[in-house]
């Protein structure tokens, strides 16, 4: 291939997968499947890596990152990032309406003359462009407000040049942002090139946020490794802008919706209208924006999404009012902090006062420690809250938080309930500063907290109580070693006696030592000693994900073993093999050294290999593996006769597939044995999801 054949090669299939990325993640359609995506992006970086002089700094090919940013440059914005007054009811609001017809020399809307009722609102992008909306707004005295979702995640500005992605600048103080280009580049949604007809110049404005789906993953993954959970999709969005590693950003998985044009030279004189034509250059705009006609359709709008909010798949804390019309938006103008244009009507968040009974700190399965407050119950969210997190001694130390006071609980997106502030008109005169433990609160060990970390953590492993017994528990679970008849309860009762002190341990008991613990007859012994005895044939992935290495998760660990074939294989490689390895970065393959690193652990893998444990891939699962599946994604639902679910889930897995545990438009097909479950089913016929039983799905692998 000429050079010059090359360089038409490398436009045309960027210019081809550009568009599959506008396709699936702006539009939610795919047009081809990611076998066949991934083919064309592997024979686009051939091509790059042969002809480096045609790689563009905006090619498909960045997006999978790859780059370490080591410090994030401060860039001044051009125009300055301002934020919006906030408005909490609508009163504010009316006031708001008030000073803009005032500003702009019309007459303002009485109190008396607002409606209370909401109504469902329909999207406007979905109808011609904006005939028929112009239709229904009533220019008597009115003010064309456009309404918009407030996301919650992270602002940013991106600024483009001739179509081609420039610069991305986090809001920073409104004045001056970071430069996260490489990492915004990781965001499907947020185009390298532009199509259509755009200005020469411009500059666009969103957010950059988590899906709860995502989050709710990423959480789960924590707490299965040990990890401390993320606290919600805002943070995590942030904090996933600001890694060095854009590799890592890139399997965060962040979206983007945009919601503001600025520059010279842009299509129309109204804010709306200019979004609609944001959406044809291939910017993912939120369809649930609305015009409205003055304050009532506004009140309307909000009252709608204070109840329909929860449906979202992601977090919004409000919704933005701005007036669309650009003239009106100049002659306005702003203040020193923010436009007179726009306002931010925030939801109530969740809230509520309630006295602090005592703090006490918990050790979980890796040592971290966490303080929780017990408070005295309260209402809040339709529960009873008696706890609440409080996550570490930095936040017990800026809120100042002390027993014997009262506290500010919310619970908004959180996991658990948060202790966000302290009463202090209510204050107790006697109550004494908050002292963070310095010792292990069970095995008095004295805690460490090493450089960046928030927790402290007890380093005392593998004696520590809780520790031991988290460390058993993850190893006999479902997606572990799948030991039933070794639950929490017998475990403690199993540790307290003295008959276990590691997982290695469980292979040496006997049925006449466990009969005389409480509650355990001699079926429920029979049951345990035979659950050990099965759990000697569970594959090697799963056996290297239940021995706990931390950061080593249930995913991590498939791919690990698919890689090294074996223990031996894994103990002996190097660092430089081990970040060859997909999903393994700095962090796990240090994680994997410094486990096999310690004698004890080294000790407790020598004695489950002498019990039987499987150490290595059985020749099946080396030789019968293929591509049969790829690309292609399976639920699973019901009860099945040849087969286990498990099992089904490992053959998916083994043949390229992947598994999911909901139904989607991405759904290929749906697994269905005896007793599916009805909403599954419902779901899976209204998408035209084709339904296949075990007998087929085995012809698919033949």
């Amino acid at each position: 291939m000429t050079p010059t054949e090359a360089q038409h090669k490398i436009i045309a299939l960027s210019t081809e997968l550009e568009q599959h990325n506008y396709n699936y993640y702006v539009l939610d359609h795919p047009t081809i499947s990611d076998y066949e995506f991934d083919k064309l992006l592997e024979e686009l970086i051939a091509l790059e890596k042969q002809f480096p002089e045609f790689l563009s700094e905006n090619s498909p090919s960045q997006r999978v990152g790859g780059q370490i940013t080591k410090n994030f440059q401060s860039v001044k914005h051009q125009y300055a990032m301002l934020s919006l007054s906030n408005s909490y009811n609508q009163e504010d609001l009316l006031d708001f309406d008030r000073r803009v017809k005032e500003g702009l020399g019309l007459d303002a809307v009485s109190s008396s003359e607002v409606k209370n009722d909401s109504k469902p609102q329909t999207s406007l992008f979905d109808a011609p462009f904006l005939d028929s909306a112009r239709n229904d707004i009533k220019t008597k005295n009115e003010i064309e407000y456009v309404c918009e979702l407030k996301f919650d995640g992270l602002s940013i500005s991106l600024i483009y040049e001739d179509g081609q992605l420039k610069q991305a600048i986090t809001r920073g103080d409104g004045v001056q942002g970071d430069d996260v280009t490489t990492n915004a580049k990781t965001i499907k949604s947020i185009p390298l090139k532009l199509k259509g007809h755009y200005p020469a110049k411009f500059e666009i404005r969103g957010e950059v946020f988590m899906p709860r789906p995502v989050f709710d993953a990423i959480n789960k993954e924590r707490e299965e490794i040990g990890d401390a959970l993320m606290a919600n999709p805002r943070n995590a969005a942030s904090g996933s802008m600001k890694m060095q590693d854009s590799a890592q950003v890139a399997k965060r998985k962040l979206d983007c919706f945009l919601y503001y044009v600025l520059g010279d030279g842009l299509p129309h004189q109204s804010h709306f209208d200019n979004m609609h034509a944001a959406k044809t250059w291939g910017f993912k705009i939120s369809e649930d924006a609305k015009l409205c006609s003055g304050i009532n359709e506004v009140i309307d709008f909000i009252n709608y999404w204070d109840k329909k909010r929860f449906d979202l798949p992601y977090d919004i804390d409000g919704i933005v009012i701005k007036v669309n019309n650009y003239n009106q938006q100049q002659n306005l103008g702003f203040t020193a902090k923010s436009p007179r244009w726009a306002i931010a009507y925030k939801f109530k968040a969740e809230q509520v006062s309630t006295e602090l009974l005592s703090i006490v700190y918990q050790v979980g399965r890796t040592g971290a420690i966490t303080p929780v407050a017990n408070l005295q119950p309260v209402a809040l969210g339709g529960t009873t809250v008696k706890r609440a997190s409080l996550h570490n001694a930095d936040i017990i130390e800026k809120l100042d938080v002390r027993v014997g006071d009262f506290v500010f609980v919310e619970k908004g997106g959180e996991i658990i309930p948060k202790i966000i502030g302290v009463d202090l008109t209510k204050r107790k005169p006697n109550t004494e500063p908050t002292q963070y433990i310095t010792h292990c609160p069970e095995c008095n060990t004295e805690l460490k907290r090493d450089e960046g970390e928030a927790n402290h953590y007890c380093p005392n492993e593998n004696e520590c109580p809780p520790q031991v017994i988290g460390k058993m528990d993850h190893f006999v679970s479902r997606k572990a070693m799948n030991i039933d008849s070794l639950g929490g309860e017998t475990l403690v009762q199993l540790y307290n006696a003295g008959l276990v002190k590691n997982i290695a341990d469980l292979y040496d008991l006997k049925k006449e030592q466990i009969l005389p613990l409480e509650r355990m007859a001699e079926k429920s012994a029979n049951n345990l000693i035979e659950g050990l005895e099965a759990s000697k044939q569970v594959s090697f992935e799963r056996v290297l994900y239940a021995i706990g290495i931390r950061h080593v998760g249930e995913t991590t660990a498939k791919k690990i073993a698919k890689k090294v074939k074996s223990l031996d294989v894994l103990i002996h490689s190097t660092k430089e093999e081990l970040l060859a390895i997909d999903e393994v970065g700095e962090i796990i393959a240090i994680s994997i050294a410094d486990f096999f690193a310690n004698q004890k652990n080294k000790d407790i893998i020598l004695r489950l290999k002498q019990a039987g444990l499987q150490f290595e891939l059985s020749e099946e699962q080396q030789q019968s593996g293929s591509d049969k599946l790829k690309d292609l994604t399976f639920v699973i639902s019901g009860v099945f006769a040849k087969h286990s679910r498990e099992h089904y889930k490992e053959m998916i897995e083994l043949h390229g597939g992947k598994n999911s545990g909901s139904i989607s438009k991405k759904t290929s097909f749906v697994l269905a044995g005896d007793n599916m479950g009805p909403e599954k089913l419902k779901k899976a016929e209204s998408l035209g999801i084709k339904l296949i039983n075990e007998d087929e799905f085995l012809e698919m692998l033949n």
